[in-house]
């Protein structure tokens, strides 16, 4: 009690209680707060004042973090001392921080379907598939290969028939994919896929040489050659800024935008939201750790990843069993080092399970239903990894 101003603070997650003490008085303050923001403050005085305890509201709480507290709880003056009154508090408060840990989202992926996966078929065929495939996203393929021309579907029925079979289905657009177009091509369906998915929709695509590509080119020159690339590329970046899109550049063999570093020289010589990568492990070399690498070092900027793996390729026909190889948890890479990775940047793009039938343009297997239960299986895997983890 004789030394003046000493101060001391107890600190338990939220809950901190501040005691003064001087000649003339004991003050008691606790403060405590529901989310950032402090919203009670409760102050025990000492008779050496003369003045009553008092409860002040600091500011107003809502919703599932209002706790009502009587000032009558903590009187009368001096019938509870510090132990008492944490006795008091201490469960509300537990219970505060128990309900913000189970409030707290896990990381999960997000699935998108990527309509080319059917093959030729029609709209009305595939899109009742996608909810059944664990997804409410859809990406709609342009011609890349016949019949895959969904994209023409869409306006050959118009964009409001389009719009609202997606909403009888629980459905929205997330990806417009125009490897026929290319990345110069894409600013006609900008305000397209900006009317048809709303902001942040992806026009993804590969990536091409700003000139004459080379042949077995050094590392430099690959550096260039992505610089020019991003140079030449700007003008669509800033359409894409303008419309509120984004493009995003798949990691293509035989492409410009290929290699590891080449994808790390993407986004590094423009660093625009606007443009990101369509991430495809197919187009890599098979190893897990590697690839877990390059997904910390690119972040935020992956904004589609294809959960799609080499298996035996797909250059050329194969039996279905070893076609089907390309499919997450059929052929060898681990993918769980990939979805750690993933976790661990709380990757908020889409993952969408792919592979390439041969020829192009085939459903990946016969039937619609047989398309959705191999999409189902390969996602069951993907949990199955995340669940490891």
């Amino acid at each position: 009690m004789q030394d003046r101003g000493r101060h001391r603070r107890l600190s338990a997650n939220r809950f901190h209680v501040s005691e003064h003490r001087s000649r003339s008085w004991v003050s008691e303050t606790l403060f405590f707060a529901c989310g950032n923001d402090p919203t009670y403050e409760i102050t025990k005085q000492s008779q050496l004042t003369g003045k009553p305890n008092h409860f002040n509201k600091l500011a107003g709480v809502s919703g599932a973090n209002k706790r009502s507290i009587k000032e009558e709880q903590f009187m009368p003056p001096l019938q509870w001392d510090r132990r008492q009154f944490c006795r008091l508090v201490a469960p509300g408060l537990m219970a505060t921080q128990l309900d913000r840990l189970e409030a707290k989202p896990s990381f999960r992926l997000r699935y998108m379907v990527a309509s080319c996966l059917y093959g030729g078929l029609d709209l009305d065929v595939i899109l009742p598939e996608v909810p059944k495939a664990g997804a409410d996203r859809i990406d709609i393929w342009a011609s890349h290969a016949k019949p895959v021309t969904q994209r023409e579907m869409v306006e050959d029925i118009g964009h409001e028939a389009f719009l609202e079979k997606l909403e009888k289905h629980g459905l929205k657009l997330a990806c417009l994919t125009h490897y026929e177009a290319g990345p110069f091509g894409l600013q006609e369906d900008m305000p397209v896929a900006r009317k048809l998915g709303g902001p942040g929709t992806l026009l993804a695509c590969g990536s091409k040489w700003a000139g004459k590509p080379i042949q077995n080119p050094t590392a430099a020159q690959i550096k260039q050659a992505v610089r020019a690339f991003v140079d030449r590329l700007r003008p669509h970046v800033a359409m894409a800024e303008e419309t509120g899109t984004v493009i995003a550049i798949e990691n293509h063999g035989t492409s410009l935008i290929e290699t590891p570093d080449s994808i790390r020289w993407l986004v590094e010589f423009e660093t625009s939201p606007n443009l990101g990568v369509a991430l495809a492990p197919y187009h890599l070399p098979q190893d897990a750790e590697m690839m877990a690498q390059l997904i910390e070092d690119l972040g935020n900027r992956i904004k589609l990843f294809y959960a799609w793996q080499h298996g035996m390729g797909a250059a050329r026909k194969l039996p279905k069993e070893q076609e089907l190889l390309q499919m997450p948890g059929r052929g060898s890479l681990d993918f769980t080092p990939i979805v750690r990775a993933l976790k661990k940047i709380n990757f908020q793009g889409w993952t969408e399970i792919f592979m390439h039938p041969v020829p192009r343009g085939i459903p990946i297997l016969d039937t619609a239903e047989g398309v959705t239960a191999e999409i189902n299986r390969a996602r069951r895997y993907l949990e199955s990894c995340l669940a490891r983890l």
